[in-house]
């Protein structure tokens, strides 16, 4: 079978993203307050402060553009950037919500950032960077946006034994289908995983000061059964392993997921383990 362009990949995802975006709108409150860790951890890491002009890959619904907005204060601004024109619409109604006027969202691709050269103090993202077709390409599009001196702060996935989170639907779809191994250049949320990997993109793309940690913590749910509903409803690579299985199986595997969360149960909830790379690298002041 051939493979698909870059072209067609980034309309596919854009069309998985917006088909969940009703999802991630659902859970949006719940997500934020189970990793809002992340958020702040990527606006320090960015060294963001009054008055910097912001640029946030990846927002969807403003994951961490908001916070950005909030830290950069009225004399500064942020632009969420991100495919899926239907996340971005509920980025914005969050916005509003918190009456914040210095951000704005737009579509468009990390590949090919829409924005003259040198236009940004600070580039954000999280879990954008490792679904692109072409990272290297974005690398070198984003040192171009940022000033110099400017940082870059990116969150992707870690390795998949240490994300219960993610791995424990796939483990039990594979009961069901053969999944063959995932190519390790293709996009997905592990194309990242690998210590060093992204650090070595950005040092090629001309950043210096270049720093990664593998940041551990964990998403707590009240019950399997919560999770499994949050997971049907955001997260489109598992949608559309779903829709291959019959009803029956569906349902067998609903149970399956459920009983296995059991393992991570504590007295107060689920707690499953997560693992994220922080990778932060600064553009050269020469």
């Amino acid at each position: 079978m051939a493979a698909h362009s870059p072209e067609q990949i980034i309309e596919g995802q854009r069309q998985d993203w917006n088909r969940v975006a009703g999802g991630w709108e659902k859970w949006d409150r719940f997500f934020d307050e189970q990793m809002a860790f992340l958020n702040h951890r990527l606006v320090a890491d960015a060294r963001l402060r009054t008055g910097l002009r912001v640029l946030d890959l990846g927002s969807g619904t403003g994951y961490p553009a908001l916070l950005g907005a909030q830290t950069v204060g009225t004399r500064g601004s942020v632009i969420g950037l991100d495919l899926a024109e239907q996340m971005l619409k509920a980025a914005g109604r969050k916005a509003a919500l918190l009456n914040l006027s210095n951000v704005t969202f737009r579509t468009g691709d990390v590949t090919s950032l829409p924005f003259e050269g040198a236009s940004f103090d600070a580039v954000t993202s999280r879990f954008c960077l490792m679904f692109l077709p072409e990272i290297p390409k974005a690398a070198t599009e984003i040192a171009r946006v940022l000033k110099p001196g400017g940082w870059l702060a990116a969150a992707v996935w870690s390795a998949p034994e240490k994300n219960a989170y993610l791995t424990t639907p796939l483990a039990v779809i594979k009961q069901f289908m053969d999944l063959p191994p995932p190519d390790p250049t293709a996009p997905g949320i592990f194309r990242l995983a690998k210590p060093g990997e992204l650090a070595g993109m950005l040092r090629d793309a001309g950043f210096t000061n270049v720093t990664e940690e593998e940041f551990l913590a964990d998403v707590r749910f009240p019950s399997g059964e919560e999770y499994y509903e949050s997971l049907m409803d955001i997260a489109a690579p598992i949608q559309n392993l779903f829709a291959k299985l019959s009803e029956q199986q569906k349902t067998e595997a609903r149970h399956r997921i459920v009983g296995s969360i059991g393992q991570f149960r504590r007295s107060d909830g689920i707690a499953l383990p997560i693992a994220v790379r922080m990778v932060a690298a600064r553009k050269p002041l020469g």
